[in-house]
């Protein structure tokens, strides 16, 4: 088993050659003096090296190259092939995407409402690619997607914030549907963890729905605009549920509406 002190005084010579250490590795020493780690292996009835780093200066040292051994030998008992996982790794890193090519291909083919694909663009330009645009998607950290939440939130802007988070958690879930081999930051930051608000219980008393019935004649807004929100006041239904909305009944006196999946009651519409 080699020591430290025995790595450095190896010395180069006309040929390579390798000094056992232990566990199936060794030291390969070239002509030129370099010293690298590699480990010999067989899986599946054929012979494999696995080059496991440099040792020295920028490179590993004996402890990490042990390290690394041992858990490329759990890899073969479990039938992995840890030299091929390797090449496999530096070809992800080579074609790796930045963030921000991600982020922007999500932003444009994601499925959502034009509306909501505005407000994130507008979030995602302001908030997020800014800080991430030319980072590899392997390389942003739940700490740097939670750090950068609570800087939002710092400035004032809660739900923004949030909305970074999920922002982030749909553009990772879009790359790894799409082949990256990595892990989502924002599985581990919580909502709660940057935020969170007080339950808003206001409701509108007959007599202000009676007022805001009156005054949106005057709001200078679409006729179509004015007409959906006074049809919200009659209803007091979601937006989502009076678009999906349909008459079961043709009862202007008691008129029921039918929402599918169930999700309204059937009520009669308020008197204004």
């Amino acid at each position: 088993m080699l020591t430290d002190t025995e790595l450095k005084s190896l010395k180069p010579r006309a040929k390579n050659y390798k000094v056992t250490d232990r566990d199936g590795m060794y030291v390969l020493v070239i002509p030129s003096g370099a010293k690298t780690f590699r480990m010999d292996y067989r899986l599946n009835g054929r012979r494999e090296t696995l080059t496991i780093g440099r040792y020295g200066p920028g490179g590993l040292s004996l402890a990490e190259a042990r390290d690394r051994c041992l858990a490329a030998k759990k890899d073969v008992a479990e039938g992995r092939s840890p030299a091929q996982e390797k090449q496999r790794a530096k070809r992800r890193v080579a074609l790796g995407e930045t963030f921000g090519a991600v982020g922007q291909r999500w932003i444009k083919s994601a499925p959502m409402a034009d509306s909501t694909r505005a407000m994130r663009k507008a979030i995602f330009d302001r908030d997020i690619l800014p800080v991430w645009k030319n980072r590899l998607v392997t390389e942003i950290t739940p700490d740097d997607l939670r750090a950068q939440c609570i800087k939002v939130k710092d400035r004032g802007a809660p739900a923004t914030a949030i909305h970074v988070r999920d922002i982030v958690k749909q553009i990772y879930a879009y790359a790894i549907l799409n082949g990256e081999k990595v892990l989502n930051p924002a599985e581990e930051v919580g909502p709660a963890s940057i935020a969170t608000f007080a339950p808003k219980d206001r409701s509108l008393s007959p007599t202000e729905i009676r007022i805001m019935f009156e005054q949106l004649r005057h709001v200078p807004t679409l006729p179509t605009i004015r007409l959906g929100l006074r049809l919200i006041l009659l209803t007091m239904v979601r937006k989502s549920e009076l678009l999906d909305a349909v008459w079961s009944e043709v009862d202007f006196e008691n008129a029921v509406w039918s929402i599918p999946k169930e999700r309204m009651k059937r009520r009669k519409p308020h008197n204004v």
